[in-house]
């Protein structure tokens, strides 16, 4: 049986915990910081995420990484910004592992996704991504989900795939990394902008729209790098589109929802699609690909127009054939 680590125990480390504890063999869960570990392992709870949901005995949790260095796959369940940086600091103990990123983002620094960072830091290493419409808690509580499991590498995607479906968390396969990482990442630039829309009472009409030309945004972005169209079709593209542009449990979403009223919002959680939409902006622009609503979000993001005047651009542009 393949010997499983999660790396990162925020809320979607924990809750995948959780799942694969309940229906597989033991497995590691790893905390950067000592203290949440130590506090975690005493009360098998996680206080800052999913206080709720008790941690299963079969979860090794632990601060010390040479446990997670004897796994045989490792899911790096950690925000996009931070991934690269944890990949250079322990590429040498992971390097021939089958690393999973569970991340939803581009890397702004490096402009590049998930399965880039992976190949350039752990050559030795199979890349895979997880990904598609979820959210944390109702992965922890053992609600009926979806995902797709990408890995260019068939032999170690289907094993991934039996090592980590459950009864209740069903693993589509696909060999597109490039376009399931695009799609979990450029949805959450979408859900900011449908946030927006929402916050500045313009409607659900306008959501509506907005989605829409959202999607074609992604797949006209993710097929110039190399993507298929019909992975954005799929979960990690179109399902997750939906999913984090109508749920307030979204933080993309509900950061957005806050732009558009003009209200703050808490600095402290992490919001994916903010870095990400100012890499796209940039990637964008140099590859040439139209993304009106990407480049309005990144302006909105970084106060060069305000809410008002985005809406007014993207209103008139050209008429055109849809």
């Amino acid at each position: 049986m393949m010997r499983l680590g999660i790396a990162g125990a925020g809320a979607f480390g924990t809750a995948l915990a959780v799942a694969l504890a309940r229906s597989g063999p033991r497995l590691v869960l790893w905390a950067r910081d000592p203290a949440q570990a130590a506090a975690m392992k005493d009360s098998r709870r996680n206080a800052r995420h999913l206080a709720e949901v008790e941690i299963p005995e079969t979860v090794t949790i632990t601060a010390d990484f040479a446990l997670i260095a004897q796994c045989d796959a490792v899911l790096l369940a950690m925000p996009m910004q931070a991934l690269g940086d944890f990949l250079d600091d322990h590429a040498a103990r992971l390097d021939g592992r089958a690393l999973v990123s569970c991340a939803k983002g581009i890397d702004l620094r490096r402009r590049a996704g998930a399965g880039a960072l992976i190949a350039a830091a752990c050559p030795a290493s199979a890349a895979a991504v997880l990904t598609g419409p979820s959210f944390a808690a109702d992965i922890a509580r053992g609600l009926p989900t979806a995902l797709t499991l990408a890995c260019a590498d068939e032999t170690m995607g289907e094993a991934l795939q039996h090592r980590l479906a459950t009864p209740v968390l069903r693993l589509y396969r696909s060999p597109d990394v490039v376009g399931a990482e695009l799609g979990g990442a450029l949805k959450n630039v979408i859900a900011i902008a449908a946030g927006i829309v929402i916050g500045a009472r313009l409607g659900e009409s306008a959501r509506a729209a907005l989605m829409t030309r959202g999607y074609a945004e992604m797949t006209r972005f993710a097929t110039r790098l190399g993507a298929r169209p019909e992975t954005l079709a799929g979960l990690s593209g179109f399902g997750d589109l939906v999913l984090t542009c109508a749920s307030t449990q979204s933080r993309n979403f509900r950061y957005g929802e806050a732009l558009g009223r003009g209200a703050g919002f808490d600095p402290a959680v992490t919001v994916e699609g903010v870095a990400t939409a100012r890499a796209v902006a940039a990637m964008a622009e140099t590859l040439a690909v139209d993304m009106p609503i990407a480049a309005m979000v990144a302006a909105v993001i970084e106060r060069r127009v305000t809410v008002a005047q985005a809406v007014e651009a993207l209103l008139s542009r050209p008429l055109k054939q849809e």
